[in-house]
């Protein structure tokens, strides 16, 4: 069933370098600025990925302006776990870690199992099969919960 879109979503994975921010830029692609959306990591330790910003580029979505932080940098920079409506963790370390961190909050915590799409294919079309593949799983969920895209006003 299709639900309303929230008015804030966090997703998170485990370094916010390949799979949250995809499923950021694209929810922000789909659905447009009507929900406030952010990404984090269990650490926010490494780069953008390139072969993440490759495959949103086929999107539409703009990737290569991302920078990676973590649950802990998410208050520093400016923004509370608690005025979140729903985190959406995509690996179980992340949802784990975002249940520790929102027991205290009438949070909703989700998880999307995506697959981890770094160290896998040995060419680059091989990669970039692997980090479709995963960029689709978050396309599909995100329909799944909140319908086709909205159209372009």
């Amino acid at each position: 069933m299709v639900e309303i879109l929230p008015q804030s979503v966090l997703f998170c994975c485990d370094h916010n370098s390949v799979r949250s921010p995809m499923a950021e830029g694209i929810m922000k692609k789909f659905y447009g600025t009507g929900t406030y959306v952010q990404s984090v990591g269990v650490k926010g330790d490494l780069e953008i990925d390139g072969f993440a910003i490759a495959v949103c580029q086929e999107l539409g979505v703009e990737l290569s302006r991302h920078r990676a932080r973590s649950f802990e940098q998410l208050e520093q920079w400016g923004d509370a776990l608690s005025s979140f409506d729903l985190v959406v963790a995509l690996t179980p370390t992340s949802r784990d870690m975002a249940c520790e961190l929102t027991r205290v909050f009438h949070l909703e915590v989700e998880y999307w199992p995506i697959i981890d799409p770094s160290g896998q294919g040995e060419t680059r079309e091989a990669k970039l099969a692997a980090y479709r593949q995963a960029r689709d799983q978050i396309v599909e969920n995100l329909i799944t919960r909140w319908g086709p895209p909205l159209e372009a006003k």
